[in-house]
């Protein structure tokens, strides 16, 4: 089986500067619980990696949390997909943990809850700070313009050599003919 690790917001579902913040806030991107079928489909394991500094910063709690997660097991459920687990950074920017992306804790204990290496594997994101954590530990780094994604390619320039796809579907189907 192959391994894929999905930011969250702006990825899978639609993001927010003034963050995702309950269950009903939480709205998929479309296309985006078909493409996570697809993968699920073609035995794709699917998990997920997400900065949630919300929860430190009190804009809502881990019931929230476990509540909008529910929701994306629920939708994927509903249309024959999955994803496998969902790994999450609770801590906001000035905490000092090593799993808030850019840093590649979170990568890293994907890596080992789940004894895969990760070079080579897709990480698909639509921020920096979603490259940076992949490429620390040598996976692949795949933009999205969805998201912050577009923005994310202003700041970058024309020097941008980050793989990047319109939204998660488009990235899907082009993983999938890799395949072939």
């Amino acid at each position: 089986m192959k391994l894929i690790i999905l930011d969250r917001d702006g990825v899978i579902n639609e993001d927010s500067d003034e963050y995702i913040k309950s269950v009903d806030e939480w709205q998929p991107i479309p296309g985006s619980i078909e493409a996570i079928c697809k993968l699920s489909q073609h035995e794709y394991r699917v998990v997920v990696a997400t900065n949630q500094s919300g929860i430190a910063r009190g804009l809502f709690d881990l019931d929230a949390l476990t509540q909008m997660h529910e929701k994306l097991h629920q939708l994927l459920n509903n249309a024959g997909g999955k994803v496998e687990a969902i790994f999450f950074c609770p801590h906001g920017p000035d905490d000092g943990c090593d799993c808030r992306k850019p840093k590649p804790g979170m990568l890293r204990d994907i890596s080992d809850r789940l004894r895969v290496d990760l070079n080579g594997v897709p990480v698909v994101g639509d921020s920096l700070r979603d490259m940076q954590a992949a490429e620390a530990v040598g996976a692949r780094p795949i933009l999205v313009r969805t998201g912050k994604g577009a923005r994310t390619l202003e700041k970058l320039g024309k020097n941008t050599n980050y793989e990047t796809y319109d939204d998660l579907s488009a990235c899907v189907d082009a993983l999938l003919i890799e395949d072939e």
